[in-house]
């Protein structure tokens, strides 16, 4: 038998009141059944609870509130819903755990705590103890991409072992483990390597605009000379043979699977204390001449790896405001593209209905008639963005010329080199950078694709989007729409605008 506690507690209720509560209450039952105990989010960093916790050698375990509200409850308090947000925190946690209620809640001075039982089969595997969670979320979120701040110290044959142990445990498409790691030490090899990059970084930066060219003056982009250790990681697709499992239907899984092991062997670097830097200003072709790489081996990262004085606290393109981050309310979407919002939050509907909704028509064209000026603006967007406001501060000084088109030849338009031509429908042009595809199907979903490109866009530095629409139809008007609309809600000048307010029938 596998028991669940559910706890519901105050700030600062001690470890004494809390196991005396559960004491009681598990009267007639084993304590050593016990299998983990369940509380809302934000009480996980009691001290009372988690010296309860280790003293049942039990898992500790969180539910959102919402969650927990959700849940019916045989015992409810109007008082504890008012001020927890669920009408009881105790029998909820049980509840929500999938387990059956056999003690319903009992109280203390400044806790309650309900009993459950988990039914044959219904176990679930124990995750990781609270702190040990909170060592592997940490890793994650201090990874960092190294470029600056390395020392002349060598790396320990040890610590290199275990690093790469860590890469070589990773997943891959039927367990083909398609990499190999060369490690680089010598300097005449990687002097090679970074006159190579050397070259792509100026041919980069002659393609910038000069207001980005300028900021990207300052970026380092890599490490090659100043770290003891460069890793080149390879793949070989054709490994395991003609019938490696799961690989047939896509064969891109072998280079996910390469990729895969670089994300470890990174996250086990920062762990070990050291840093680790992805190079990809070249031609994977040229570097992997300078290796003597085999020709049937493909380049997928090359890495600089040595100890650091310190990791930042952000990443060095936050920091210096050439990017920003993007908010994960953005990227996950419940059951349908565009139904937007982080498990446990009711999915927002798509951006272009909501301004439907708001009494703004998501169709109308840039030139058109019936669209108030202003109507839903910037709360449409940010509602449906997840927080869009927030990125304004991440807008940074350059300006992009959209143009937005149904199909066509766009050479005409790439000659500028601030030029972004966004092509709404019509067959999938040739790949180009300065060229986005996106095909919309329905006028709402133009608006939509239009608020992404526009964020997206504020988020890798734009301060100011000037939209043209030089083929006027109902998606190209609709994308152009959108793309006002994003900007202004992340803060940036639309077309010389920078208040939704100043969003006119004509002002694309």
């Amino acid at each position: 038998m596998s028991l669940v506690v559910g706890i519901g507690l105050r700030t600062g209720t001690s470890y004494r009141e809390l196991r005396d509560l559960v004491d009681g209450a598990l009267a007639g039952l084993d304590p050593r059944d016990v299998s983990c105990v369940v509380t809302v989010e934000g009480r996980e960093s009691e001290p009372g609870l988690q010296r309860l916790v280790a003293s049942l050698g039990a898992e500790l375990l969180t539910a959102p509130a919402l969650e927990l509200s959700k849940q019916p409850v045989p015992s409810p308090s109007d008082r504890v819903e008012h001020l927890a947000g669920t009408a009881s925190v105790a029998e909820a946690a049980v509840i929500q755990s999938g387990a059956v209620l056999v003690i319903p809640k009992q109280r203390s001075k400044r806790a309650t705590v309900a009993i459950g039982r988990l039914l044959p089969g219904d176990e679930a595997a124990p995750g990781y103890g609270v702190r040990e969670r909170e060592t592997v979320h940490r890793v994650l979120a201090e990874r960092r991409d190294v470029r600056r701040g390395f020392l002349d110290r060598p790396i320990a044959d040890d610590v290199l072992t275990r690093v790469l142990e860590s890469a070589h445990r990773a997943p891959s498409v039927g367990l083909s483990q398609p990499w190999d790691f060369l490690l680089v030490r010598d300097v005449a090899t990687r002097r090679k390597v970074h006159d190579l990059a050397v070259a792509q970084r100026d041919a980069f930066a002659a393609s910038l605009p000069a207001d980005r060219r300028s900021a990207f003056g300052g970026l380092k982009i890599e490490a090659i000379l100043d770290t003891p250790l460069n890793i080149a990681v390879t793949c070989d697709p054709g490994r395991g043979g003609r019938h490696v499992l799961g690989r047939h239907a896509d064969p891109r899984t072998t280079w996910f699977s390469a990729a895969i092991a670089i994300q470890n062997l990174w996250l086990a670097a920062r762990a070990e204390g050291l840093g680790v830097g992805w190079v990809s200003f070249f031609e994977p072709g040229e570097v992997a001449a300078v290796l003597d790489l085999p020709a049937h081996v493909e380049l997928v990262g090359y890495l600089c790896v040595g100890h650091v004085r310190e990791f930042a606290a952000a990443p060095e393109l936050v920091r210096t405001g050439w990017a920003a981050r993007r908010p994960l309310s953005w990227a996950v979407h419940q059951e349908a593209w565009g139904r937007r919002g982080l498990p446990g939050e009711e999915p927002g509907p798509a951006i272009a209905v909501q301004a439907a909704a708001a009494g703004e028509s998501p169709t109308a064209s840039a030139g058109g008639e019936g669209s108030p000026a202003g109507a839903a603006g910037d709360g449409v967007v940010v509602s449906a963005a997840g927080g869009g406001v927030a990125v304004g501060a991440a807008a940074g000084r350059q300006v992009v010329w959209v143009v937005v088109v149904g199909g066509g030849d766009v050479a005409e338009y790439l000659q500028r080199a601030e030029a972004l031509v966004v092509v709404v429908g019509g067959e999938k042009p040739a790949a180009d950078f300065g060229v986005l595809w996106r095909p919309a199907r329905t006028a709402d979903e133009a608006v939509e694709l239009g608020v992404e490109v526009a964020r997206d866009l504020v988020l890798q530095g734009v301060g100011e989007l000037v939209v043209e629409c030089p083929q006027p139809s109902e998606l190209t008007a609709g994308l152009a729409r959108g793309m006002r609309l994003g900007g202004l809600a992340c803060g940036v000048a639309v077309n010389g605008v920078d208040e939704p307010a100043g969003v006119t029938d004509s002002s694309a």
